[in-house]
C-alpha cells in the first residue's frame, strides 16, 4: 500500500485510555482507524465486520486471549496483517504471537513515531519487531524447520518456482524486509510483494511465517 491514508487500522486493547490514545495517534498520522475493541470476542466480531488492513493487538484481553483472536482472524482472512503491541517482552509471548499469525511485535514502550512506522511497514507486508526480537523469531523458524512434519506418502510433487521467486524466497528466509529485498534485487517493493503472493499460492501457504519455515526447510537461508 503506497498511500498511508488508504491503510485501514483497528486497535484492540482492554485499557480504554491506552486504546483511545493509540487510535488517536494513528488517526493523526493519517491512518484510517475503522474500529476499536476492548475484549477478545468483540475484537473478532468487529474485525470481521470492518475488515481492517492492520490489526494492532494487545495479547492480554478479557474473554479471549490475543493469540486466539489473531489465530481466528488470520485463519479466516490470511491477508490481514497483525501487529502485536504488548507490555510483555517475554520470548514465549513473542513466539506464541508469531505462531498464531502475527507479522510483527512491538513493545508498549515504543514511541509514537516507532508505532506509526511499525503500522506502515506492517501494512506493506514487512515483519516488524522490537529490536532484539527479530533474531529470536528467526531462530525459532530454524528450530521448527529442523523437525519438519513428515510428508504424506501421496503428497504431490512440489510446485516449481521461477528463478526470481526462489531468489526472493531465499532473501525472505534470511530475514530481509520487502524493502531491503527490493533494494537488493533492484526491483520495486510492489514486485517483491507480487512474487511473495505468487509463491504463497504455488506452495499453498497462508502467511510469511509458513513461507519462512518452508524456505529454511529447503535450506535456502544458507545459500
Amino acid at each position: 500500500m503506497s498511500e498511508q491514508q488508504t491503510v485501514k487500522v483497528m486497535v484492540v486493547d482492554d485499557h480504554p485510555m491506552w486504546r483511545d490514545a493509540v487510535a488517536r495517534d494513528l488517526a493523526a498520522a493519517g491512518f484510517d482507524v475503522v474500529a476499536t475493541a476492548g475484549d477478545g470476542p468483540q475484537a473478532v466480531r468487529r474485525a470481521q465486520a470492518v475488515t481492517p488492513d492492520v490489526l494492532v493487538l494487545d495479547l492480554n484481553l478479557p474473554g479471549m486471549p490475543g493469540v486466539q483472536v489473531c489465530k481466528e482472524l488470520v485463519g479466516a482472512n490470511p491477508a490481514l496483517r497483525v501487529l502485536v503491541l504488548s507490555a510483555s517482552g517475554e520470548h514465549a509471548d513473542v513466539l506464541e504471537a508469531v505462531k498464531s499469525g502475527a507479522t510483527g511485535y512491538l513493545l508498549k514502550s515504543a514511541s509514537t513515531e516507532e508505532l506509526t512506522d511499525a503500522v506502515r511497514r506492517t501494512a506493506a507486508g514487512d515483519p516488524v519487531f522490537t529490536p532484539g526480537l527479530a533474531g529470536l523469531v528467526l531462530g525459532e523458524y530454524r528450530r521448527l524447520a529442523s523437525d519438519p512434519a513428515p510428508a504424506a506418502a501421496d503428497e504431490p510433487k512440489a510446485p516449481q518456482l521461477t528463478d526470481r521467486e526462489t531468489e526472493v524466497l531465499r532473501l525472505v528466509a534470511k530475514g530481509l524486509s520487502y524493502k531491503q529485498i527490493a533494494e537488493r534485487l533492484v526491483i520495486s517493493h510492489r514486485t517483491v510483494q507480487n512474487h511473495v503472493q505468487n509463491t504463497l499460492g504455488k506452495l499453498q501457504l497462508h502467511n510469511r511465517v509458513e513461507l519462512v519455515r518452508y524456505a529454511i526447510e529447503q535450506g535456502l537461508d544458507e545459500v
